[in-house]
């Protein structure tokens, strides 16, 4: 596929009309698949490009053809989702009510052992500025409050050719004119901070009922005993709020540092070559192009980011491509699986933010392998792709000097409030403390 982007309108209006939501005023998307080249090719390249098939959109494909799922069941599955949701988040302003119809004629054409197209039975949610013919298309605006357009925008267009399920429309600030949705006409930007107990509004177990799960990996070797102590004193205190505790295990735990570190790596060695400093950025004046090129980029990189572009390049080489790069997607896989048990049976993890305190200036600056271990907690949630949240709870003595130790909260996906919550909850609870950790809590 190709995104094809318009160069940019006028920001000039001549007369008002609905034509806030014609095609040309909008990305437009060119499916540049052959007849003959079906998704399940795709999926093929896809998992062999990145080791694992991580694509939403080819997981609900598989289980869609291979009759795990019909297409009326996975619609049904978002709509729940966001039956759920939406009355906090608000983020629709229009819910279709023919979806799950046209799911069941993807499941009858399917049943039928006709081809559908490649997005069939994938749930889509577009912005209200898309002209859609089957529902408002308002712009976030009261001056086209209730307008149903006689067409849909060419990117719709596209997208239903193609077998997507157009699900709903989604909130925007007016005619998109703004940045944080406060500018809509129909909803109101939700007030999270509002939901955030002050301390005289909590009771005396307001955590009863949350489940804690421990990290036991994050507690072992290599970790510093005050750092250890700080967090199982954290846990004591969740407790003391009315959590319950129980250890879980990360079986992948120590696989998430090398992983991490070969795809990012990887990711700046490709991301960053388009740094020639031809067009803009610090210029080495050069006789030759090559040599500018090179002047420029020896001049302009540190260290650290020299390093990770020199190993991004090696790991994406052809001949290590397979051994490195593709294996630690693999990794990743793993990591999201064990994380995503260990949140069946628990509300959070929790975690050290790090395995030691803070470094003193200049203390790891030549010994890069110790400064990326010091990661080792935080990657592996990023290679989940997990929401985490990290707290102060506690501080170990250095000398005369008090450093802090940070707490981290891990949540299932996309439950970012209930972090905050049980993060503010913990906070507040300790304001005004200041405990020092002197040996492991038994």
């Amino acid at each position: 596929m190709r995104a094809e982007v318009p160069f940019p309108r006028s920001p000039s209006y001549t007369r008002l009309t609905p034509s806030h939501c014609t095609a040309r005023r909008f990305v437009r998307i060119a499916v540049k698949a052959d007849a003959s080249q079906t998704l399940s090719e795709l999926s093929r390249i896809h998992a062999n490009n990145n080791g694992i098939n991580s694509s939403e959109i080819l997981r609900i494909r598989k289980s869609l053809m291979s009759r795990e799922q019909t297409a009326v069941e996975i619609t049904q599955e978002y709509l729940t989702r966001i039956q759920q949701t939406e009355p906090n988040v608000k983020s629709f302003l229009h819910i279709s009510d023919k979806v799950l119809m046209e799911a069941s004629q993807i499941d009858e054409t399917l049943a039928r052992n006709e081809e559908v197209g490649m997005l069939a039975g994938v749930p889509i949610a577009v912005k209200d500025n898309l002209c859609t013919n089957d529902m408002p298309s308002t712009a976030g605006s009261r001056i086209l409050e209730g307008y149903r357009p006689p067409f849909d925008a060419t990117a719709v267009t596209k997208l239903r050719q193609h077998g997507a399920l157009l699900i709903g429309k989604t909130n925007l600030d007016e005619f998109g004119m703004g940045s944080t949705t406060e500018g809509s006409a129909y909803q109101e930007v939700p007030d999270y901070p509002s939901k955030l107990l002050p301390i005289e509004a909590l009771d005396s177990k307001p955590l009863k009922g949350i489940k804690v799960g421990i990290i036991r990996e994050t507690l072992g070797e290599g970790v510093d005993t005050g750092v250890i102590s700080s967090i199982q004193t954290a846990a004591l205190h969740l407790e003391e709020l009315g959590a319950t505790l129980r250890e879980v295990s990360l079986a992948s735990f120590s696989l998430g540092l090398p992983a991490y570190y070969v795809l990012a790596s990887s990711e700046a060695s490709s991301n960053l070559a388009r740094y020639d400093n031809v067009r803009y950025g610090h210029q080495v004046p050069a006789d030759d192009l090559e040599s500018m090129y090179g002047g420029s980029r020896a001049k302009g990189f540190g260290p650290e980011v020299k390093r990770r572009i020199l190993t991004g390049t090696y790991a994406l080489s052809a001949g290590y491509y397979d051994a490195y790069y593709k294996r630690a997607q693999q990794v990743r896989t793993l990591i999201q699986k064990d994380f995503s048990k260990a949140l069946e049976g628990t509300d959070i993890l929790i975690s050290p933010a790090a395995p030691t305190a803070a470094y003193k200036i200049g203390e790891k600056a030549n010994d890069p392998l110790s400064m990326y271990a010091g990661d080792i907690m935080t990657v592996n949630v990023n290679m989940a792709g997990l929401p985490a949240l990290v707290v102060p709870c506690g501080f170990v003595k250095d000398g005369e000097t008090d450093l802090p130790v940070g707490l981290q909260m891990i949540g299932a996906a996309f439950e970012e409030e209930r972090l905050l919550e049980l993060g503010h909850v913990f906070q507040q609870t300790l304001l005004n403390q200041h405990f020092l950790a002197t040996a492991p809590v038994k």
